[in-house]
C-alpha cells in the first residue's frame, strides 16, 4: 500500500510563486512514475505534470509548461511541483498521483495511476 501526502497549497496573488510537496510512504519509491492533476469546481480532473522514475523524462501540460517544474527526491520519497508566474485560472485542488510500479507511458491519465492524494488547494487571485 501506497500513501501519498500533499502539501504547501495557499492563497497568493497573480505572478506569485508557490511549492507543492507531495510525501509517500510504503513501496520503493524510486520505481514508481509520479503526476499531478488539478480539479477546478464544475471541471474535470486534467492532468499537469508528471516525472517517470529515474529521472529519464518530465511530461507538462501545455497550459504549465514554462512555468511549473516537477521534480523528485528519491531519498526523501518526495516530489515537488515548483509554480511560478501563478494565475488565477490555476486556482484548484492539486493531487499527487503515483504510478506503482512505473510501466513506462500513459502518464497524461488519470486512469493509469494506482494512488492518490487527499489534495491541496491553490488560490490564486487576481
Amino acid at each position: 500500500q501506497v500513501q501519498l501526502a500533499e502539501s504547501g497549497g495557499g492563497v497568493v496573488q497573480a505572478g506569485d510563486s508557490l511549492r507543492l510537496s507531495c510525501a509517500a510512504s510504503g513501496r520503493t519509491f524510486s520505481n514508481f512514475a509520479l503526476g499531478w492533476f488539478r480539479q477546478a469546481p464544475g471541471k474535470e480532473r486534467e492532468f499537469v505534470a508528471a516525472i517517470s522514475r529515474g529521472f529519464s523524462g518530465t511530461y507538462y501540460a501545455d497550459s504549465v509548461k514554462g512555468r511549473f517544474t516537477i521534480s523528485r527526491d528519491n531519498a526523501k520519497k518526495t516530489v515537488y511541483l515548483h509554480m511560478n508566474s501563478l494565475k488565477p485560472e490555476d486556482t484548484a485542488g492539486y493531487y499527487c498521483t503515483a504510478q506503482v510500479p512505473d510501466q513506462g507511458g500513459n502518464y497524461y491519465y488519470s486512469s493509469a495511476y494506482d494512488y492518490w492524494g487527499q489534495g491541496t488547494q491553490v488560490t490564486v487571485s487576481s
